[in-house]
């Protein structure tokens, strides 16, 4: 008989899929990795099962524990995943700007949820990551897991996804394309990527309304640069502890509009259901189309499911409503 001992035991060696439409005129193999195959339908598996683990060992996290973490929902449900497993109870902080599919989800998997409101200052009580931390100090028996500034989050990548893709293409690969947020997964994969051929190009994608890219160019924090944007899971208005910006070769930003087109069109053209920053990652690797010839082979990571994002971006009222169909 074939069978894993529970979900969590599905993590990871998620496919490499090749990328025949969207990518236009461009002559490079152009290849996806689909995280979505993850249990939880998400690249964010994988940093909250490694997460979970290493609080296990520093003895952060015991029996009966509560986690407690802000999220856009995957990184909820990634760890909400791994606590039903051992045992753990979930209260996640989101914001109102994500979708309304990403709560229910978390609810559905036994975790309590709190919406926040997105358009406040990060150091405003109201925040998100503000909520998250003071329910981290005011609950008994909890662990605030901090995904922003945990460098288990980048190493769960630098341990399982750098490995994964150095061997599936073959050591062949010549370009890496991420969307970045709380930068653990550009970081860690290219960290060990680079490690193995200091020659392969590692790409940053960004939105407009982040101050990533900005600060990745000129080392400075940037408050003008912030702005309200509806692109969920990349961008940031801090700058976290897991960005290794020494690692990154180059940022492009990419408008909500076209994240939105792009991850229509992969769902239209190539059948892969994917999420808002799985369209922006790809409206990115299209901007940066000079940077490829012919024989490279260029990752772009695909970090979760359209499932997420059925009310808003593959509803087509709603995206009349943004003027963008």
């Amino acid at each position: 008989m074939q069978y894993v001992n529970n979900v969590v035991e599905l993590i990871g060696n998620t496919p490499l899929v090749k990328i025949n439409q969207v990518i236009g005129n461009i002559e490079a193999t152009v290849l996806g990795k689909v995280e979505c195959f993850n249990p939880g339908n998400s690249i964010k598996d994988r940093i909250g099962l490694k997460m979970i683990l290493d609080a296990e060992e520093k003895g952060l996290l015991k029996p009966g524990y509560t986690i407690i973490e802000g999220t856009s929902g995957n990184t909820g449900m990634g760890l909400a995943l791994v606590a039903i497993q051992r045992g753990y109870k979930c209260i996640f902080t989101t914001t109102d700007k994500q979708s309304k599919e990403k709560a229910d989800i978390l609810r559905a998997v036994g975790a309590e949820v709190v919406i926040c409101p997105t358009d406040v200052e990060p150091e405003d009580p109201r925040s998100y990551y503000s909520v998250s931390k003071r329910l981290g100090t005011e609950t008994p028996n909890s662990w605030y897991v901090n995904q922003y500034d945990n460098l288990s989050n980048r190493q769960a990548h630098y341990e399982s996804t750098g490995p994964e893709l150095w061997k599936q293409t073959d050591g062949k690969i010549t370009h890496l394309v991420v969307g970045v947020g709380t930068g653990g997964t550009i970081s860690g994969t290219g960290r060990y990527l680079k490690e193995q051929n200091p020659d392969i190009k590692v790409f940053g994608i960004d939105t407009y309304g982040s101050v990533l890219m900005k600060y990745h160019e000129t080392g400075e924090f940037d408050e003008s640069e912030i702005a309200p944007y509806k692109t969920e899971g990349i961008g940031e208005d801090i700058i976290p502890e897991n960005i290794d910006f020494d690692i990154i070769d180059k940022f492009v930003k990419v408008s909500d509009k076209d994240g939105a087109i792009y991850t229509r069109r992969l769902a239209r053209e190539e059948g892969l259901f994917l999420g808002w920053s799985c369209g922006s990652a790809m409206a990115g690797l299209v901007q940066l189309k000079d940077e490829f010839k012919k024989g490279d082979v260029v990752v772009v990571i695909f970090h979760d499911h359209g499932s997420r994002y059925v009310g808003k971006l593959y509803n087509d009222d709603w995206m009349k409503e943004q003027g963008w169909l």
